[in-house]
């Protein structure tokens, strides 16, 4: 099969590789389309340290069963279907407490690190767990069932918010992830959204999907704006989309008292936490990490319409144009948002 390859940092290789073997429980997939992540390109560079050459990144896929393991129930060759990122045991006390995000034995498709390696998506088969494997309705095209697993993180740390019918929400940070929490916030309750971002595209992006305002830290102080529109008590919740600390602190300041934070970024792996503002103001703060079992309603989300992904998909791609779309995407694509590949054409 053909395999866009990471041979060594900041080299990327369209390689002949075996098909993947399949076990007992496993679904051997035809992949149709797989996005390139944030976090691949970071990937891509060595700057994450969780892409250790040599690896096949890539873990934003859906396609079609090629081959089903032995002990495989539920799922036939031919199926369409999406798969979470995740791959968790189902055996430890995290999974056994339904927090399969959290599962100690964790590993994530298209990730090599020192405690494993797992061969991703950006492929024309890869091999996957039939417990985080999920059937798709005929009518979700393959490019945007690829983007169920953003959708999922969106969707999860809404449910981690404490939003109730009515609330102000904040999102800062208007890319991929920020644009899906735009919409699925929204679903959640929360009447009115505030966007924030740096540019201004991505905020007129934000307001089609749901954002009643858009505000750029470059042009207007953000705080005193969001308390502004919300009569002097700021919002009742903050999701944090970027993570870093000026944007975790502008989370923390535009947020009423009593009110909560949730923090989804993940750039930075430490930033400088306010405590005394966390501390006065009774703030609560909740950490979100991927997503626990939200795929069957976001699908069911894609289906409808509720949530939509189309306007964020900025191009679709084959396998071998894969390599300089990523040095694109490093250097900066302007107005770029997520690239979908197609292995098999």
């Amino acid at each position: 099969m053909k395999a866009m390859l990471l041979s060594e940092y900041k080299k990327l290789e369209v390689v002949d590789m075996p098909i993947p073997e399949v076990g007992p429980n496993d679904l051997l997939v035809e992949v149709k389309a797989c996005g390139i992540c944030g976090s691949d390109i970071h990937g891509w560079d060595g700057s994450s340290g969780r892409r250790v050459p040599p690896l096949v990144m890539g873990h934003e896929a859906a396609g079609i069963v090629h081959q089903i393991g032995s002990a495989v129930k539920g799922f036939q060759v031919g199926d369409r279907v999406t798969f979470d990122s995740t791959v968790s045991c189902g055996r430890c006390a995290s999974c056994r407490k339904g927090s399969i995000n959290l599962c100690e034995n964790r590993q994530v498709l298209g990730v090599s690190c020192s405690e494993f390696r797992r061969h991703g998506a950006f492929a024309q088969y890869v091999v996957v767990p039939q417990n985080i494997s999920y059937k798709l309705p005929d009518e979700l095209a393959f490019e945007h069932a690829a983007l169920i697993e953003a959708v999922s993180i969106a969707v999860h740390a809404s449910n981690r918010t404490p939003v109730k019918l009515g609330d102000t929400a904040v999102v800062v940070g208007s890319g991929m992830i920020g644009l899906l929490v735009v919409q699925a916030i929204r679903l959640a309750g929360a009447a009115r959204v505030i966007a924030v971002d740096l540019e201004d595209n991505k905020l007129e992006l934000a307001k089609s999907l749901g954002a009643d305002e858009g505000l750029n830290p470059k042009k207007c102080d953000v705080v005193a704006e969001v308390k502004r529109l919300t009569g002097g008590r700021g919002a009742d919740v903050s999701l944090e989309v970027v993570g870093a600390t000026p944007t975790v602190r502008m989370a923390i300041e535009c947020t009423r008292k009593g009110g909560a934070i949730t923090l989804v970024g993940n750039l930075a792996p430490n930033v400088e936490l306010p405590l005394q503002a966390v501390v006065t103001r009774e703030l609560s703060v909740y950490g979100s990490c991927a997503s626990n079992g939200e795929y069957p309603e976001c699908i069911e989300y894609l289906r409808r319409g509720d949530i939509r992904v189309d306007a964020l998909i900025t191009a679709k791609a084959t396998l071998d144009e894969g390599p300089s779309w990523f040095a694109r995407l490093y250097a900066g694509e302007p107005g770029a948002m997520k690239v979908v590949l197609q292995p098999n054409g």
